[in-house]
């Protein structure tokens, strides 16, 4: 029987050790709080043990927590080690249980948010974004991070592996970086199931023996006689972007993120800067006459300085938007009983392809040199030492290139195709 009544502790006030009997007791501090102390003895060591405050522990609970503890004691089990124990386990279930709720998604969306200002361009946030959503989503999207294990990698590798061996290889690098990024929050430890040296290329064959390099279908330079015709029968921002990516040989990303602040109609050049370039370094690009007619006929938009700009605000028109207008342009051909607009393997063509058209044309029919046509496609023309002793952009000599490139596109369709 307890020596302390309820009454009792209620009414005490003075600082000091009351002893309820079996090693419990009541410890009142001078600022007047109530503790609940167990004083036991283990291994010859004597020691003591909070069981927890006044009144939020009373003094029947009390009793029963002491009970408890010299049950553990009586068992040989040290009941401070017990305690810390149970808060440990605790603590990792919580812990676990917060991490579970941490989705893959949520922290490939984390990543790429926290990484946004670092890239290039715009594009390169939406690639990640697409990437993911499209082929890590389906199979992990849902996981917490810790969850996710070889076979989860694999499911989602090897269906594309072979068939889109680049599209693979960028999925693979992605999600190894986004567990890493999970590891480093403390959300996931142990080998990252996305590595490659090491891990996945025991399971996988090189990329480059999977790989089946498939390269943008273009339109052979002498069908422009007869494609030119058709695409200027079109309206629309996208048909005059995709004719600008013509006439300039520029990548479609370079054309569609094109500011009215990067052209200059007098000097006849349009700068575009470092940042959006491929290669990170500013690219010059000659206007010849029949492009400066095209972009004088351009719309301004007011409170756009975009040449393209599209329905949000700040951004051009999508990426899909000339591609789109090449396979209904494909369509109408076949319907009309033409053959379509296709490449040597049959495909429809793309908008990049015209790079590839521009430069066989180059190569087949004109005389300009290798290293114009390289530097007009933006292409690195010189490594090694050569490369240091490259000054010059060779602007004059493209000047001329590509005025007989728009020469060759828009008036001589009937013509012969070589430039003497």
């Amino acid at each position: 029987m307890g020596k302390l009544t309820a009454k009792q502790i209620e009414n005490l006030t003075t600082p000091g050790t009351y002893e309820d009997g079996d090693g419990l007791r009541l410890l009142i501090k001078p600022n007047g709080k109530k503790y609940w102390v167990l004083r036991f003895q283990l291994s010859g060591k004597r020691r003591e043990m909070g069981l927890g405050t006044y009144p939020a522990i009373g003094l029947k609970e009390a009793r029963q927590n002491s009970s408890d503890k010299r049950r553990l004691l009586r068992d040989g089990i040290d009941p401070l080690k017990a305690r810390d124990d149970e808060r440990a386990a605790q603590a990792t279930a919580e812990l676990q249980r917060k991490n579970k709720a941490i989705t893959f998604r949520d922290v490939s969306n984390d990543y790429i948010e926290a990484h946004r200002a670092g890239w290039k361009n715009i594009k390169h946030a939406q690639q990640w974004t697409n990437t993911l959503a499209t082929y890590a989503a389906p199979v992990i999207g849902e996981l917490a991070t810790n969850q996710i294990t070889t076979e989860h990698i694999l499911d989602i590798l090897k269906p594309i592996w072979s068939s889109k061996a680049e599209t693979a290889s960028r999925v693979r690098n992605r999600i190894e970086l986004v567990l890493d990024a999970a590891k480093a929050r403390g959300l996931r430890d142990g080998e990252n199931p996305a590595r490659w040296r090491g891990h996945l290329d025991k399971l996988l064959p090189p990329s480059s023996k999977a790989k089946r390099t498939q390269n943008h279908p273009a339109l052979p330079y002498s069908e422009l006689a007869r494609f030119i015709p058709a695409l200027d029968s079109i309206e629309g921002q996208s048909a005059c972007a995709l004719k600008m990516t013509i006439l300039t040989a520029c990548r479609t990303s370079e054309v569609l993120e094109a500011d009215w602040s990067e052209v200059d109609l007098k000097t006849k050049l349009w700068t575009i800067p470092a940042v959006r370039m491929k290669a990170g370094k500013i690219h010059t690009v000659p206007l010849s006459d029949a492009l400066i007619a095209l972009l004088e006929a351009l719309p301004r938009i007011k409170g756009s300085s975009l040449l393209f700009p599209g329905a949000r605000k700040g951004r051009p028109i999508s990426n899909m938007a000339m591609l789109m207008t090449l396979r209904r342009m494909d369509q109408k051909d076949l319907d009309d009983g033409g053959k379509g607009w296709r490449g040597s393997d049959d495909r429809v063509i793309t908008a990049h392809g015209f790079r590839s058209t521009f430069r066989d044309w180059a190569a087949e029919c004109t005389p300009h040199a290798r290293e114009v046509c390289e530097m007009a496609l933006a292409h690195v023309v010189a490594s090694g030492a050569e490369a240091a002793y490259w000054r010059s952009d060779l602007l004059e000599k493209r000047r001329v290139l590509m005025a007989d490139w728009a020469d060759f596109v828009t008036r001589n369709v009937n013509g012969s195709a070589i430039i003497q």
